[in-house]
Order: structure tokens, then C-alpha cells, then sequence
């Protein structure tokens, strides 16, 4: 059966990209000191922050699952996650930058190259990814309650382990995506694909007749065209929204 990239799944992606946007330009005019906001710690932005962060892993843990169902080679997944690994190196330079005293060392580029060879080595494993995901997700807060009865996990906390997740502070940084809890999120992504190739197959025919209005409509297009881009984009976006706000600050 022929595959192709699936607007809904692409669309997705797409939802999380306009979402961040936002969410960024926010952060970005707090910044330029036009908004006042704790994003560190107000509910209000730490949650969207999370569903965001949720919408890109569930994506491409499910998009593993595609590329396993049509046998996509090592190799091919190789040059992918090469330019994931180095787009994290170039989130992290700029960072480091622009917050040299909390500069992105492990965000969600960097758990992403992490856990998407974690995945993919795992694809096999079928419903056991559920289990997997479920326990990568408890273990978050079984890490917490251990902190509190053994102090002396402390060094957990330090910078050459925080990128595990069995933390119990949140370290000082832009952006921390580490491999506890959100590895779960990944293999949920890639279980609920596995489910969609072998329960649902009809659903990854080409797009046609048979593909719900829903999916055909222009906003849904408009999303899955900006999904397929979300590396491009995601790299792109912040210098584009930081320089704007520069040069306004500066005609100002």
C-alpha cells in the first residue's frame, strides 16, 4: 500500500507551530519589556507550554510510526536526525547568546534527537509502547517523592544529569525537555501510529474521494502545509520574531 505524508498528522504538527508562535511572541514582548508575565511560573503559561511541547512529540512519535510502516531505511533516518542534532547545537549557540545564564542545553530539539533513536530502536515492541509510555510518564513523579525521602539523589539534579527527568527542581533554563516525562509522550505517538497502520490502514490511502471534508478543508491544508516545514520554521521563527521587535524598538 502506497504511504504519503497525512494532512491530519502533518496538521497537527502545523497546530503546535502556530501555537508556539504565539506563545513565543509573548515571551519575546516580555522580554522587550512590553508585557509583564512569569512564564516560569504562572499556570497560565506553563500549561500552554506543555500541550505545545505535547503536540510536537505526540507528532513525532506517530510520524516514527509511519516511516516504520513504509520500512524507511536507517540510513534515511539518519540524515533526518542529523539535522535535528545540529539544529539543536544552533538552538543552543544562539541561546546561549541571548541568555548566556540560561541558555538551552537540553530543549526539545535536544530530547528530541534523544528519544527519537530511543523510539525507533523500540518500534517493535508493539503494545508494550503504551506500558512504556505510561511508566516513562510515572516515573516523573515517583522521582519527585523519592527526592523527598532520599536527599541524597540530589546529584540528579546537577547539569550532567537534569536531562534525565528525575529532578526534583526545574533547572534554570529557556527550555528543558527532558527524557522523564516526555519520552512517554513519544511512545504514545509512536503506539497510537502502530494502532493507526494496523487497525485503521484505510486511512493512509491517497488523499481522493474517500478523505473526510474535514480533512480537506483550506485551514486543515494550511496547517499540514506548515507541518511539513516545522524544522525550517521552528529554527527560523524566533530570529524573525526578535529582529521585528528590535527594529520596532528602534524607530520607536
Amino acid at each position: 500500500m502506497p504511504f504519503r505524508r497525512l494532512d491530519h498528522l502533518d496538521a497537527l504538527r502545523g497546530l503546535a507551530i502556530v501555537w508556539m508562535t504565539a506563545y513565543h511572541l509573548c515571551f519575546d514582548l516580555d522580554h522587550f519589556g512590553y508585557l509583564q508575565q512569569d512564564f516560569h511560573a504562572d499556570p497560565f503559561w506553563t500549561w500552554q507550554r506543555t500541550a505545545i511541547v505535547t503536540l510536537f512529540l505526540f507528532t513525532a512519535g506517530a510520524s516514527q510510526a509511519m516511516a516504520v510502516g513504509r520500512h524507511q531505511e536507517w540510513t534515511r533516518f539518519g540524515r533526518r536526525w542529523l539535522q535535528i542534532a545540529g539544529a539543536a547545537l544552533l538552538v543552543s549557540a544562539g541561546s546561549y547568546a541571548m541568555y548566556p545564564q540560561s541558555f538551552i542545553y537540553f530543549g526539545v530539539l535536544h530530547g528530541m534527537a534523544v528519544m527519537l533513536v530511543i523510539v525507533r530502536l523500540t518500534a517493535g515492541w508493539g503494545r508494550w509502547l503504551w506500558v512504556l509510555g505510561s511508566a516513562a510518564i510515572a516515573l516523573k513523579f515517583m522521582a519527585e517523592g523519592a527526592h523527598a525521602l532520599w536527599p541524597g539523589l540530589d546529584f540528579l539534579n546537577h547539569k550532567a544529569l537534569n536531562w534525565l527527568g528525575l529532578v526534583s527542581r526545574k533547572p534554570f533554563t529557556e527550555d528543558y525537555v527532558p527524557l522523564i516525562p516526555w519520552l512517554g509522550v513519544v511512545w504514545w505517538g509512536m503506539a497510537s501510529g502502530l494502532w493507526l497502520l494496523r487497525a485503521r490502514p484505510h486511512w493512509l490511502r491517497l488523499r481522493g474521494a474517500a478523505v473526510s471534508n474535514v480533512v480537506a478543508s483550506p485551514v486543515i491544508k494550511a496547517l499540514a502545509a506548515l507541518g511539513r516545514w516545522s524544522l525550517s520554521y521552528y529554527l527560523l521563527h524566533q530570529p524573525v520574531l526578535i529582529g521585528t521587535l528590535m527594529a520596532i524598538r528602534a524607530l520607536t
